[in-house]
């Protein structure tokens, strides 16, 4: 199963949303008063919440996690391991009461997807890394990955895995090529297509098919994509919108083409050669699932060390190798190509692993939709997909 698939909640009406329309304002958190009390000197532990299925596990006992045991081995820290994530806006109703009463949470490392990262930062809910005792993220983060308009410099977040939203579909069946977002909307596809469900998920790749410039979208670029939209599901072109099942409409022939993660598709092609992922000619999203440290983590070094750790080439390949994603240290691929495994070979000359030059030149990180626009564009786009 895949973290993008996973994410679904209240289709980007978050819980800071839901407060402040009920008259209690989210609580900002002032840079000074972020940082508690570092314990990670004499306790040598961290607590670190992630999504399931999301890290390397043993072939023989799939509670040892491989990766995690090297760096309690290497640094004497031990990792208290969670998959408490399943949902962005649930889990940030868990902790968002902790961090607005300026209490510490409990976790010293999470993992949320970039549109809610951004909700994070804004609110000052999480800590800057000391980026000086982090030389391999310095060193080996993509380029492409390294300024998110929501945290110029990357200072607040650090991606743990990277991946791309485009579109999927059977070669076979559909008997042609497919391009281009454009090609969806061809008549011998109606009735055969389907489109994510989820704003934050769904409108950069359809944005970039009308030809926006998603770095600095407007307001009357969505209700126009909004439009669009409107039209072709009044023609009953679009089949339906959905969150992961549409792997399975994929896989049955039910839906020709869709729009798709580029991990899923990943997994699918491995059952079925016939099913292929495109990055359009317009372009496509290149997204992050970003480790953050929340205010007040009680293990803030340790934490660090453990980022850091996982940015080494040879760490980031044995994870890279195991979830599938577009790996965020471009630098794995040599460790993976040089292995002499032909199975790690053939994944690091995979660009939905490693993008090539003309593939990255197709990918953009889009503008995140700001707290002013967010209630009265999930509330159309709600309205839209039937939520």
């Amino acid at each position: 199963m895949s973290r993008r698939s996973l994410l679904r909640g209240f289709g980007g009406v978050g819980a800071a949303t839901l407060l402040a329309g009920c008259g209690v304002p989210a609580a900002y958190v002032e840079e000074g008063d972020r940082a508690g009390r570092d314990l990670s000197a004499r306790d040598r532990t961290l607590d670190f919440a992630n999504w399931p299925l999301y890290i390397d596990t043993d072939d023989d006992d799939t509670s040892k996690r491989p990766t995690l045991d090297a760096f309690r081995k290497r640094t004497g820290i031990s990792v208290r391991y969670t998959e408490e994530i399943n949902d962005n806006d649930e889990f940030f109703g868990k902790i968002s009461p902790s961090l607005m009463n300026h209490q510490e949470t409990g976790r010293d490392l999470i993992v949320v997807s970039d549109w809610m990262a951004a909700r994070f930062v804004r609110l000052g809910w999480v800590q800057e890394m000391d980026r000086a005792a982090q030389p391999n993220v310095a060193k080996h983060l993509d380029p492409q990955l390294t300024s998110p308009a929501f945290d110029p410099g990357r200072l607040h977040s650090v991606p743990w895995q990277s991946g791309i939203t485009g579109i999927a579909y059977n070669r076979k069946k559909l008997g042609r090529e497919l391009r281009s977002t454009k090609e969806l909307w061809a008549d011998d596809l109606r009735g055969k297509v389907t489109l994510l469900s989820g704003l934050d998920e769904s409108f950069v790749l359809l944005m970039l098919g009308r030809g926006v410039d998603v770095t600095k979208w407007t307001g009357d670029d969505f209700h126009a994509l909004c439009e669009q939209i409107e039209g072709l599901v009044r023609k009953k072109h679009i089949r339906r919108f959905t969150g992961n099942d549409y792997i399975k409409d994929l896989s049955t022939g039910d839906v020709l083409a869709c729009q798709a993660y580029s991990g899923d598709v990943i997994q699918l092609q491995a059952d079925n050669p016939d099913i292929e992922f495109v990055v359009p000619e317009e372009g496509a999203e290149l997204w992050a699932e970003s480790l953050m440290i929340p205010n007040l983590a009680q293990h803030k070094t340790n934490a660090e060390k453990l980022v850091d750790y996982y940015y080494e080439p040879e760490v980031a390949a044995e994870l890279a190798a195991w979830v599938n994603y577009v790996c965020p240290v471009p630098a794995a691929q040599k460790v993976l190509a040089d292995s002499g495994d032909e199975e790690l070979v053939a994944l690091a000359e995979d660009p939905l692993i490693f993008p090539d030059a003309d593939m990255r030149g197709r990918l953009s990180i889009a503008r995140d939709i700001t707290t002013e626009e967010r209630q009265e564009f999930a509330k159309r786009w709600n309205s839209l997909v039937g939520l």
